[in-house]
């Protein structure tokens, strides 16, 4: 029963823990299928994490505090599409811009408004987002196994886990069943044909971005008024990497992208619960090591060790219009 009760656990620690990264890299694929590079993912998480835990701790709500975070992050998405769309500039070095930008950002604007050395105060309980407890939870709490997996990993979880999953199915049907999709991935293979055909590929990709801001202010809100009751100075803590990392592995698939997420959220989560425990035939294992495991995974990652990855043909190529 020990055993069932610690792999219940590390599920739902580990559902808990993809969410903010499946969030984030959605925002990414919707970006990069039309061709834009978002390396600001980091950037926009932070701002927005910041942005929502701000917003409730000064009006004590917390649905106003997820639409700060939303527009937080939409604000540095337009500035990267007026960057990366408008100006053609390097998306890179403007993604690249944002992250340095909000790092600082989130820490002197919070010392300016707090006081609080680049934290929020502690959100109370009406301006967090509290779990959800599905119907029937309490009375099948105690019928084994099927009792516990749906009362405690199934239910109690935050509505936007319970999005954050739901998005995964529905962002392949609007980019493999909508026409809007269609022409989101048109956009990022081949641009000009897509401008020939009278659709407008400046308009699509500031979609696109925009709609990946949306997911990353959600991502943002998650972290600070969920997980935690507030921010703290970098709190994202690679997050926005660590999805950028999950949707190259996933090779830009919706489907890929919940099963890599779910491997990082299930790293994550053994980093917590290993502490201090042994291994067999191993011993003990350092904190740092549990805790270093999903960046290490990451780097394997982008060593190139997944096979290979295509992402889409103009991804990262600024849109000129021919004459």
């Amino acid at each position: 029963m020990e055993n069932i009760d610690w792999i219940i656990s590390i599920l739902q620690s580990t559902i808990r823990m993809s969410v903010p990264l499946i969030l984030t890299a959605l925002a990414g694929l919707f970006a990069e299928r039309s061709g834009v590079v978002d390396i600001g993912l980091e950037g926009k998480l932070l701002a927005a994490a910041f942005a929502g835990a701000s917003g409730a701790a000064v009006t004590g709500n917390a649905t106003l505090g997820v639409v700060a975070a939303i527009v937080a992050s939409l604000l540095f998405s337009g500035v990267h599409g007026y960057a990366s769309i408008s100006q053609r500039g390097n998306q890179i070095v403007s993604g690249t811009a944002i992250n340095f930008i909000a790092a600082g950002a989130t820490v002197i604007i919070g010392n300016a408004w707090f006081n609080m050395a680049g934290r929020t105060p502690s959100l109370p309980a009406d301006a967090k987002l509290n779990p959800i407890t599905l119907p029937f939870a309490d009375a099948l709490r105690d019928v084994p196994v099927i009792g516990q997996i749906y009362s405690q990993l199934l239910s109690g979880h935050f509505l936007l886990t319970y999005f954050a999953y739901a998005m995964i199915p529905i962002s392949w049907w609007i980019l493999y069943r909508t026409r809007f999709g269609l022409r989101l991935r048109a956009v990022g293979e081949n641009p000009g044909a897509v401008d020939t055909a009278g659709i407008s590929v400046v308009r699509m990709r500031y979609m696109a971005v925009l709609l990946g801001g949306v997911m990353a202010g959600l991502a943002g809100a998650f972290l600070s008024m969920a997980v935690s009751a507030g921010f703290t100075k970098g709190m994202s803590a690679g997050k926005g990497f660590i999805a950028l990392a999950a949707l190259v592995f996933a090779n830009w698939r919706p489907k890929n992208i919940l099963f890599t997420c779910l491997l990082f959220g299930l790293l994550d989560s053994l980093s917590i619960a290993m502490q201090g425990k042994t291994v067999p035939l191993v011993g003990s294992i350092p904190v740092q090591l549990w805790q270093a495991l999903p960046y290490i995974l990451t780097v394997v990652l982008l060593a190139g060790f997944i096979g290979k990855a295509t992402p889409p043909r103009a991804s990262g190529n600024p849109y000129v219009k021919e004459r």
